[in-house]
């Protein structure tokens, strides 16, 4: 009796293992999409849009951690890209109108809320990446700026009623103040809209003119990083086959961020409380602690 090979066995298995591995590697259009539908509310609104981003897939179960890193460092581009340039487009008369107005103190304010996240992000971009990409640190970052969004929140409260501070009474410490919101903002979970808010209400000013300084202070950095991340990658080259994915979430994410912008300014969502968006935060990241907790239980 002759005995068959049985080398042939194992290429087999080793081929569908790669299939299967390929295939959890690419990012799904439905995934792009939704995950671009997301972007516009969660950056606008102070709960952390990298931190959704990161969330959903882990949530829902999809394979987005187990993508190539390069593939998803160009697909969270095009979501910020789309993002910023629908806020250019939607706040296009108020940035006109600030440039025909400017003078050294707000040429001042812009620079010092501008130059911190700038230097902050060219120098400590991989470290953070790299070390506070997960769920676990995110749940931390959602946690602590939402309670320190509530207690400023709060706190000038009482301020609302004698008197408030208005944007164009923003001088060198205020702009200082959001520049080192924004820094901190780098950090996953945190939300940069989330941390200007803060630094701007525990300046004293009212919940409508904070949250214009909050816009205004964001586009800038939003833009330029999506510039100088997107030339990097263009530098590089763009994932084999992810023009369509990139194309679907930057564009979902231009519309959703217009539309939420525009829903924002008609419900006047700027002169209510923070305290909802706070609850969000803490609510959020305790479900994603247990869902932590769970797992580990079951892996152990």
């Amino acid at each position: 009796m002759t005995l068959r090979p049985r080398t042939h066995v194992w290429p087999t298995i080793r081929t569908k293992e790669s299939t299967a591995a390929a295939a959890r590697r690419v990012l799904k259009l439905r995934h792009a999409v939704a995950l671009g539908l997301a972007q516009g509310p969660t950056e606008l609104l102070p709960v952390s849009s990298s931190a959704h981003t990161t969330l959903i897939p882990f949530l829902a179960g999809w394979p987005y951690a187990e993508l190539d890193p390069e593939l998803r460092k160009s697909f969270e581009v095009a979501l910020h890209a789309g993002a910023g340039l629908a806020l250019a487009i939607d706040m296009r008369r108020e940035l006109i109108a600030e440039a025909s107005g400017l003078d050294r103190r707000r040429v001042t304010v812009i620079a010092l809320s501008l130059a911190p996240p700038a230097i902050a992000g060219f120098a400590l971009e991989g470290p953070i990446e790299r070390r506070l990409g997960g769920p676990r640190s995110i749940v931390a970052g959602l946690f602590a700026g939402g309670v320190a969004m509530a207690v400023a929140d709060g706190r000038a409260g009482g301020w609302a009623r004698t008197g408030t501070r208005r944007r164009k009474d923003a001088r060198a410490r205020d702009g200082l103040a959001l520049g080192l919101a924004q820094t901190m903002a780098l950090i996953p979970g945190v939300s940069r809209s989330g941390a200007t808010l803060t630094a701007a209400r525990a300046r004293g000013f009212g919940r409508s003119d904070a949250q214009a300084l909050s816009w205004h202070a964001a586009l800038p950095v939003i833009l330029g990083a999506s510039a100088l991340k997107g030339h990097r990658l263009t530098r590089r080259g763009a994932p084999a086959g992810a023009a369509r994915t990139l194309a679907a979430g930057g564009g979902a994410a231009f519309v959703s961020t217009l539309a939420s912008a525009r829903l924002l300014r008609r419900g006047r969502l700027a002169e209510r409380s923070l305290l909802p968006y706070a609850l969000y935060r803490c609510l959020l990241a305790a479900f994603v602690a247990r869902r932590l907790r769970e797992g580990h239980n079951r892996d152990g």
